[in-house]
């Protein structure tokens, strides 16, 4: 088909991944000026929580109308009026002076942000087509991630040198750039027009059946909770209590809290390729990959919470190298979504899948916030003591825990509906290593007799 895996394919990807990096900035920016903002409008955790909390609240609820639009008229236009508003909303945030206003310019981003990542994903297998798919998936949320670091450095770098208006105000206007690029360059891919799967036909009822079709489909479901469990634990690290618990709970320096911010996403370039591999050559042990991925976060995170005094430097390094392969984790929740559903419900399938990660961590960051209130009152320490935040990050484990637990059901209905439809039966791993072992060794002993 002309035009796919082309050079202009590749540009189209390109500015849309540097309208994703600038997105991704936007989010994070509170994160690393948490402590800024705590004390520029002089509020309680609780209340500070509610930035973030709102901001995700917002990206999350409309996942699934941006989905559901995205279908409609195509990824282009919603990348485009995201960088407008991502803009529009630093500027409101750069330009108050209380925490209401601030909110509000919150709410803004958190609107921009949700209508840029599912529509660029979204706008992947409308110009690429074959194996180098799962691989540009991966790299698309790798590659994103860049707009962390952005935030850690040269925003902060900004944030301290010309302040709090001056820092927003240029990623404002960071961000109309992008939407200028989007403007003249990314357009919807010639598989979408030649399918007719842009626009979708017929009207509101259309749409509606499409949504209500990819939500009852087991993979759709399997995306969504293998999002939920792998995203939401970084999420709530680096958009919000990352830095106040390593400056203020451990006394860690503001460059040594955005340099380990800066691991998180160094992991994930390395990890996202290698999991994009392992996706595209065993796909029927993609669960396996994520529940592998929870239990590292899960043993991690419980090293540091229970480890005596401050934990070590070495142990924090490794907790945001397992986060960082939690980024890229959660992309296989879109690769479910990609194999489980047509080419024209893909939009409504990804924005399902792009709120299980965010509405765990909605829950988790207000409840963090919460909890460190909670300490702080019952204690009398301080709102940031590491004590605090030791009690405040056990929260994971409730919601984490239920996520996999609703992952292993859709899982069981996704591969009872793989071997009624195809034949396919997917037994447990530990069956198909023994499996694969005897082969091995069988084979073995021929080559040597």
């Amino acid at each position: 088909m002309k035009g796919v895996n082309s050079r202009r394919a590749w540009l189209i990807w390109g500015i849309a991944v540097f309208a994703y990096v600038l997105a991704v900035m936007q989010r994070s920016t509170l994160g690393v000026s948490g402590v800024q903002a705590q004390e520029r409008f002089a509020v309680s955790a609780t209340v500070l929580s509610t930035l973030a909390v709102v901001q995700i609240a917002v990206y999350a609820g409309l996942q699934v109308p941006v989905g559901v639009l995205l279908d409609r008229v195509g990824p282009r236009r919603l990348v485009l009026t995201g960088a407008v508003l991502l803009a529009l909303g630093q500027l409101v945030v750069a330009m108050s002076g209380t925490i209401g206003l601030a909110i509000l310019g919150r709410v803004l981003v958190g609107a921009g942000d949700a209508m840029t990542f599912i529509s660029v994903v979204r706008l992947l297998p409308m110009w690429f087509t074959g194996p180098v798919l799962p691989q540009i998936s991966q790299w698309t949320g790798n590659l994103g991630q860049l707009g962390q670091i952005a935030s850690a450095f040269p925003f902060t770098i900004l944030l301290r040198s010309l302040g709090w208006s001056w820092a927003y105000a240029t990623a404002a206007a960071v961000s109309l750039v992008g939407a200028t690029l989007v403007a003249f360059v990314v357009r919807n891919g010639p598989i979408a027009i030649r399918t007719g799967a842009i626009p979708v036909a017929g009207g509101r009822h259309d749409a509606l059946g499409t949504f209500l079709q990819a939500v009852r489909r087991p993979g759709t479901q399997l995306g969504f909770w293998s999002h939920f469990v792998t995203q939401s634990s970084g999420t709530v690290f680096t958009l919000l209590w990352g830095v106040p618990m390593l400056e203020r709970g451990l006394g860690y320096s503001p460059d040594a809290a955005a340099g380990l911010l800066t691991v998180i996403v160094v992991v994930g370039f390395i990890v996202g390729p290698i999991l994009g591999l392992l996706c595209a050559r065993f796909p029927l042990r993609r669960s396996n990959l994520v529940l592998g991925i929870v239990v590292a976060l899960g043993v991690v995170w419980t090293a540091v919470l229970l480890w005596p005094h401050h934990p070590p430097v070495w142990l924090m390094v490794l907790l945001v190298v397992v986060l960082g392969i939690g980024g890229p984790g959660s992309l296989i929740g879109f690769d479910f979504a990609r194999t489980f559903n047509p080419i024209g419900a893909l939009g409504s399938a990804n924005g399902i899948v792009n709120v299980g990660g965010f509405l765990a961590a909605f829950v988790m960051m207000f409840g963090v916030g919460e909890i460190l209130d909670i300490v702080h009152r019952a204690t009398g320490a301080s709102t940031y003591s590491w004590d605090a935040f030791r009690a405040a990050m056990t929260i994971q484990y409730v919601v984490i825990g239920i996520g996999v637990i609703m992952l292993v059901r859709a899982r069981r209905r996704t591969r009872a509906l793989l071997h009624r439809e195809e034949g396919i039966q997917v037994g447990p791993l530990w069956v198909a290593l023994i499996v694969r072992w005897r082969r091995t060794g069988r084979i073995g002993r021929r080559s040597v007799q």
